[in-house]
């Protein structure tokens, strides 16, 4: 059997870097420097093609011809109401966003492209998320926990999400940042 080859993650996540060690994936990081895109500068943009646009974007600003490791890239957002919510930008911002999703069921997005070579494979997933009714007090006690400003929709679900989460129908683990039930069977082809 062939040695399993190491990825490249395009991504700079720690959510997403803590996945996929705890699933046993070797990987080195590389950071894209690349520009998001985001819906208010590209309105004509579905939430799925934007997910699937950033994706795409960091996996190739990180591509090297002649390099024959898989490249993993990936963007997530959270849709709820017909709004997109991407990372907030303060907490004013953070609050506004927890404030929309009280008692809400909201749809967690994430696009994900696997470039080798010249192929690139792309998928999205979602997860569909629904909220506890938060008052004021519970996203105040929230946000005084979990650093949110790094996270699509204002929130973890792997830090304190209990407080904010009641149910969640789809993978966990693409809330969190990356959905990997898709990235193991890419892993698993990408072996021999």
């Amino acid at each position: 059997m062939v040695e399993q080859p190491e990825w490249i993650l395009a991504s700079s996540s720690p959510r997403r870097q803590e996945l996929l060690r705890e699933a046993g994936v070797t990987f080195c990081v590389v950071i894209p420097v690349v520009e998001e895109l985001d819906n208010r500068s590209h309105p004509e943009l579905s939430p799925a093609e934007l997910v699937l646009a950033n994706a795409r974007r960091k996996g190739m600003a990180v591509w090297r011809e002649g390099d024959p490791r898989p490249i993993l890239a990936a963007d997530t957002l959270v849709v709820c109401g017909g709004r997109v919510l991407g990372k907030p930008a303060d907490r004013e911002e953070a609050i506004g966003m927890l404030r929309w999703l009280s008692g809400r069921v909201h749809e967690v997005m994430t696009g994900m492209v696997c470039v080798r070579g010249k192929e690139i494979r792309e998928t999205i997933v979602r997860t569909r998320v629904t909220f506890r009714e938060l008052d004021e007090a519970a996203i105040e006690d929230y946000l005084s926990r979990v650093d949110v400003l790094d996270k699509a929709g204002a929130y973890a679900l792997q830090e304190e999400g209990f407080r904010i989460v009641e149910r969640i129908e789809g993978s966990r683990s693409n809330v969190i940042g990356l959905p990997m039930e898709k990235v193991l069977d890419w892993w698993r082809e990408t072996g021999v």
